[in-house]
């Protein structure tokens, strides 16, 4: 089992096989009896038992609405739910608990911020600057508000590796920026972007960051505060919690001065046919009634995660990775996608004289899922001059087994396909 340092400096164990015992998903048996091997975490996390159980109490015995209720189960739902809050903002390092809001995932969070921020700040004439491998998530809002204000998208290159061209980052911020929307993490290739020094360049001209961590959550020790990030979204699937739950975190400066993103229910102070006055954050953008379980389960996921110890899951991820990598390399043909020295553990790759939806297909019916196609990730797709690719995931449940699996299914595919 491989040997980590935690936080503390004491070293600790991880046990992959009591991982694995936690997530009933991953001990089916498919297609005629096939073991599931389960590597498309990028796109879903499997859920452990603990956030099932979670999830399912809440439904049984806290019922009700939040913040709304003087009764037993209203105060049972509400104490779970805020705690839910405190335990995302101890998370991420946020200041406050009321930084934290609550949204369905990465693409609201970005979409709210774009319909608040965006439309207050963003006027004819000024630019938002994005890379060349953000998910679609982190571009059609942009667009979107640049067709309506008259603005500009900027796109900072990569290279043949998937890093990306930090001097060109620095040369597009000017006096038009109003802001970086910059990924931690690519989902189509694991490159880990350097965020902090993209923050420090930023700042320095006095433009705000949001950083889309949809892939880096599960994956990295995440501090908001230490990032000096003025926005930083995530979704609770992808770090195994339920779906349609996700987080938006905000400096309080900035979301004290937005606009609300919707109207109604929480968001209210007092309202009447002359004018209404806005609740304080972060309720303030949580319109109409939550997705209480789904908070309370992300609640839950974080708890597992913490108790796991997130150096020595880093630590697993990475040990991971590199076998990946190094095993992958055997498959005649097989080419890696996305090289940066820094990754988190996605590997995309391409097999000569082999479509991947072919590859995906023939390696379903084998028991594993993987994930093929542009991975809501064109422009980068086409900067590459490649139509998709395969994408294995990794997540902390997965072991180097898997990882043979995979290859000598990959053996397969080659010699049937070309």
């Amino acid at each position: 089992m491989p040997a980590s340092v935690d936080s503390t400096g004491l070293q600790t164990t991880f046990d992959v096989a009591r991982v694995r015992a936690d997530f009933p998903a991953l001990h089916q048996r498919i297609y005629d009896g096939r073991p599931l091997v389960y590597l498309d975490n990028a796109a879903t996390t499997q859920k452990p038992q603990v956030v099932i159980d979670r999830v399912r109490d809440f439904y049984l015995r806290e019922n009700a609405n939040v913040h709304r209720g003087v009764h037993y189960l209203s105060q049972l739902a509400s104490d779970a739910y805020d705690e839910a809050r405190r335990l995302v903002a101890d998370f991420i390092g946020a200041p406050d608990p009321s930084q934290v809001i609550f949204t369905r995932g990465t693409t609201e969070s970005i979409n709210l911020v774009a319909a608040t921020y965006g439309r207050r700040h963003v006027g004819e004439g000024d630019e938002i600057v994005l890379s060349a491998m953000e998910h679609h998530s982190n571009i059609v809002p942009w667009q979107l508000l640049c067709e309506e204000k008259g603005a500009r998208l900027r796109v900072v290159p990569v290279d043949e590796r998937g890093v990306l061209d930090l001097e060109a980052l620095e040369r597009a911020l000017t006096e038009r920026t109003r802001l970086v929307a910059i990924a931690h993490v690519s989902n189509a290739l694991g490159t880990v972007n350097p965020v902090r020094e993209i923050i420090q360049l930023a700042h320095a001209r006095g433009i705000p960051v949001l950083v889309d961590g949809a892939q880096a959550i599960q994956h990295l020790e995440v501090n908001v505060a230490e990032l000096d990030c003025d926005f930083y979204c995530f979704s609770g699937h992808k770090m195994y919690g339920p779906t349609g739950i996700g987080i938006l975190y905000g400096k309080a400066e900035l979301l004290e001065t937005m606009p609300p993103y919707q109207g109604g229910g929480d968001m209210i102070e007092r309202v009447t046919f002359e004018r209404t006055t806005f609740n304080r954050l972060p309720y303030k953008f949580e319109a109409g009634t939550p997705h209480i379980a789904g908070a309370i389960g992300l609640g839950a996921a974080v708890a597992y995660l913490n108790g796991l110890g997130r150096a020595a899951v880093a630590h697993y991820e990475d040990e991971l990775l590199r076998y990946a990598t190094e095993r992958l390399q055997e498959v005649p043909g097989l080419r890696l996608i996305g090289t940066a020295p820094h990754k988190v553990s996605v590997l995309s790759f391409v097999i000569e004289g082999v479509h991947p939806y072919d590859a995906g297909t023939l390696l379903d019916q084998m028991g594993i899922a993987v994930r093929t196609g542009h991975h809501c990730a064109q422009p980068l797709m086409d900067r590459l001059g490649l139509p998709g690719t395969i994408r294995a995931s990794l997540a902390l449940y997965n072991t180097r087994e898997e990882i043979d699996a995979l290859v000598e299914a990959l053996h397969r595919v080659a010699r049937m396909l070309r």
